[in-house]
C-alpha cells in the first residue's frame, strides 16, 4: 500500500516504537517507579491480571506501557487512547484525570474482595477527628455525623464518576491487533501535529487537524469492530494519513530551500551598495566613467561631469580681452 508514496523521515518513524522515544530517561524513572510500588507482567501472569501501566501523553491522546519483568522496553503498548480531536482545554484536563498514578487500595477485611482507597480512609479519619472537635465545642452532632459520613463516601465513588465522564471524549483500545494498527497511524500522526507546531503555515495546521479526526475515526472503527471486518476502511485511513505525511515533508523541504539565504557561499562584507546586481557583485561596488557620461543626472541633482554656467563668464573675459591687445 505504501510502495509508491514516500514515509516520514526516519527521526520521526521511530517515535513511539518504544516508551519515551524522545526522553528514555523519563522511561527509566516510571520503570523504578513501577517496581517500587506495584507488580510487573511476566510469564507468570495469567490473562486476568492486570499490570501496572505507565501512560505517555501525546498531543493526540496516550499510550500505556507495561513493565516487563527481564528490563527491556516493551515494543507494543498495551492501551492506545485518542482524545476527541475538537477537545477544549477542560477535555484535556480530564485527559490528564485519565492518565493519573493507579489508587492505592486497602482490604477491608483480608477473607473478602472488597477494598478502599487510600484516599478515601485518609478522608474518613480526617471527617472524624474534625467531627470530634468540633462537637467539643458546641457544634450540634447532628449537623457533623452526616458530614464525617458523606466525605469518605464521596472521595471513594466520586473518582469513579469522574472517570466515567472523562471517557466520554476518549476512544481506547487494548486488543493486541488494534493496538498494533493504531501504534502505526500514532507515528504518522505525531509527526504531522510535531510538524505543524513549529510552523506558522495554513497547510501544515491543516494536514495536523485531518490526521487527528483520521486517528480519532481509525480508534472508533477499532472500538466496535475487529481489524478483520473493519480492513477496508482502515487501509483508506493509513493510505491518506501517509499522502499526508508526504505532503508534509514535501512542504518542510520547500520551506526550507527558501528560508535558505542565496548568498550563503559569499564572503560578508561591511558594507554592500544596492543595486541591480546581487550583494558582492563586483560590477555594482563602483560605477565605470564611461558609463557615467551616458546616464542622465536624477531630478533635483545636477551632473558633476558638466561645466558650471560661471566658467563660460570667465572664459569669454579672457578671450576678449586677448583681441583687444
Amino acid at each position: 500500500m505504501t510502495d509508491t508514496l514516500r514515509t516520514p523521515p526516519p527521526t520521526a518513524a521511530e517515535q513511539h516504537r518504544r516508551p519515551f522515544t524522545l526522553d528514555p530517561g523519563r522511561w527509566e524513572a516510571k520503570r523504578s517507579r513501577a517496581l517500587r510500588t506495584g507488580h510487573v507482567r511476566d510469564s507468570t501472569c495469567s490473562a486476568e491480571f492486570e499490570p501496572v501501566l505507565v501512560y505517555e501523553r501525546t498531543p493526540w491522546g496516550w499510550l500505556a506501557w507495561t513493565v516487563p519483568g527481564d528490563g527491556t522496553p516493551p515494543e507494543q503498548p498495551h492501551q492506545v487512547g485518542v482524545l476527541t480531536p475538537t477537545a477544549s482545554r477542560m477535555q484535556r484536563l480530564s485527559l490528564r484525570w485519565l492518565t493519573r498514578r493507579p489508587a492505592h487500595r486497602i482490604a477491608l477485611v483480608p477473607t473478602t474482595p472488597g477494598s478502599l482507597r487510600l484516599s478515601a480512609a485518609a478522608v474518613a479519619l480526617i471527617s472524624l477527628v474534625t467531627s470530634l472537635f468540633a462537637m467539643t465545642h458546641g457544634v450540634p452532632a447532628d449537623m457533623m455525623l452526616p458530614a464525617s459520613v458523606l466525605a469518605p463516601l464521596l472521595a471513594e465513588h466520586l473518582p469513579g464518576r469522574l472517570d466515567a465522564r472523562a471517557r466520554e471524549d476518549v476512544r481506547s483500545v487494548e486488543d493486541h491487533g488494534a493496538c498494533r494498527y493504531l501504534q502505526r497511524l500514532a507515528v504518522l500522526c505525531t509527526y504531522l501535529v510535531q510538524a505543524a507546531a513549529g510552523s506558522d503555515r495554513y497547510e501544515l495546521h491543516r494536514s495536523a487537524e485531518i490526521g487527528r479526526h483520521t486517528l480519532w475515526d481509525a480508534a472508533g472503527l477499532l472500538q466496535t469492530q475487529d481489524t478483520r471486518s473493519a480492513s477496508a476502511e482502515l487501509i483508506a485511513r493509513e493510505r491518506l494519513m501517509v499522502q499526508l505525511t508526504d505532503q508534509v515533508a514535501q512542504t518542510l523541504k520547500c520551506a526550507h530551500a527558501e528560508d535558505r539565504p542565496a548568498d550563503a557561499g559569499q564572503p560578508h562584507t561591511r558594507e554592500r551598495p544596492l543595486g541591480p546586481y546581487p550583494p558582492g557583485s563586483e560590477q555594482t561596488a563602483r560605477p565605470s566613467p564611461h558609463h557615467m557620461h551616458g546616464t542622465s543626472p536624477l531630478n533635483g541633482h545636477h551632473s558633476m561631469t558638466q561645466p558650471e554656467p560661471g566658467w563660460h563668464v570667465s572664459l569669454r573675459r579672457r578671450a576678449s580681452s586677448r583681441k583687444a591687445s
